[in-house]
């Protein structure tokens, strides 16, 4: 089986991920992906990509023709709002309404409707990913179940996509947690469901970022999958040198302390999946933003020169903002294309090398 895991990291993520997509497709490998994992702004292109699956039209090469016009476009336009500041104002002005609710109503409105997890096709398998902040047990979203494992499952849910979304991508701490209300009767208990009897965990999830547990959403293809790709737009853990002591710096403080926890939690998980490559338990290939596409050895192995060159470029766009804020066209254009470039490079060094060569970026060079 083959798995894409689709990392976290706001709107940045959502438009690298949307490069990885395009040279996926190009070589023909979308059509061939089993499983698809994603967490916070992974989720948002994931989820998108599995509602309207079924609108894709596949040539006889397994490339989807009207990828750009179904998935692409839409995206992009959605990516070009700021979303995430009137969010937290109108939760800051309306202390009723939860800056998680306004995040559930604009998923809704500008892109997932009233479409609900059984919307995504029966195959290939979409799992949007959460974190319960009660259990701190990984949430998975599908079409088949609300998985839990403290709790059971919830068999063929009928979870707004835009509920399961803004869960995946509620951000600590100003967007979580997200409220969900399910029905205690509908669990089934699982093998070791050990919380299965307690009412209110059955009854109210409180749910924050799925980035919380695993940021690459690893989990699930590491079980299952003997193929594995992993587009990683999580952001490059950087030095620190001057640490501020001040009273008016402690959310800089705690912001700073959740990024260690994040880096150390997907540099684990990234070095166990390098080591089973390594070891030819699995096979696939790893792209992360801030890699340096050098890296790849495209000349070694005659693939060619890579689409992109290292550089002042590709260091801005490993440091771009990670929230849910308007990116304008010539910085989508930036991420798209570096996106693309290095899942071009780390296919067809790691994957496969007969994967044949780009014509080149899908976006002109002079936005990038």
């Amino acid at each position: 089986m083959l798995g894409l895991a689709l990392s976290g990291g706001g709107f940045r993520a959502t438009l690298f991920h949307l490069g990885s997509l395009l040279r996926l497709n190009e070589a023909g490998l979308l059509s061939e992906i089993d499983e698809f994992t994603s967490v916070s702004g992974g989720s948002i292109i994931s989820a998108w990509l599995g509602v309207n699956w079924n609108q894709l039209q596949f040539d006889s090469s397994g490339v989807a023709t009207n990828l750009d016009e179904v998935i692409i476009k839409p995206v992009r336009e959605f990516c070009g709002r700021t979303i995430d500041v009137g969010i937290i104002l109108g939760g800051i002005i309306n202390p009723v309404r939860h800056p998680s609710i306004l995040l559930i109503n604009n998923y809704r409105k500008h892109l997932f409707g009233d479409k609900t997890l059984q919307d995504l096709p029966a195959s290939p398998r979409f799992t949007i990913y959460a974190t319960s902040l009660q259990t701190g047990a990984s949430v998975r979203f599908t079409r088949e179940y609300l998985g839990e494992y403290h709790l059971g499952k919830i068999k063929n849910p009928e979870i707004l996509i835009a509920q399961a979304v803004a869960a995946s991508s509620a951000f600590p701490p100003p967007l979580c947690p997200v409220k969900v209300e399910c029905d205690p009767d509908a669990w089934v208990k699982g093998r070791i469901s050990d919380l299965h009897d307690d009412e209110y965990l059955k009854k109210v999830m409180w749910l924050g970022d799925g980035g919380i547990y695993d940021n690459l959403g690893l989990e699930r293809l590491s079980q299952r999958c003997d193929r594995i790709f992993v587009s990683d737009a999580g952001a490059p853990f950087g030095v620190d040198r001057k640490m501020k002591t001040t009273r008016f710096s402690q959310l800089a403080r705690t912001k700073r302390t959740l990024d260690i926890m994040s880096a150390q939690v997907r540099a684990l998980r990234t070095r166990q999946l390098i080591r089973q490559f390594v070891k030819e338990e699995k096979s696939g290939a790893y792209w992360g933003i801030g890699t340096k596409i050098s890296e790849f050895p495209m000349v070694k192995k005659g693939l060619g020169t890579s689409l992109m060159t290292d550089g002042k470029t590709t260091r801005e766009i490993a440091g771009m903002r990670t929230r849910l804020n308007k990116f304008n066209s010539a910085e989508q254009a930036k991420l798209i294309n570096w996106g693309f470039a290095l899942a071009d490079a780390a296919l067809r060094s790691r994957h496969d090398s007969s994967i044949a060569a780009s014509a080149g970026l899908p976006l002109p060079d002079n936005l990038a």
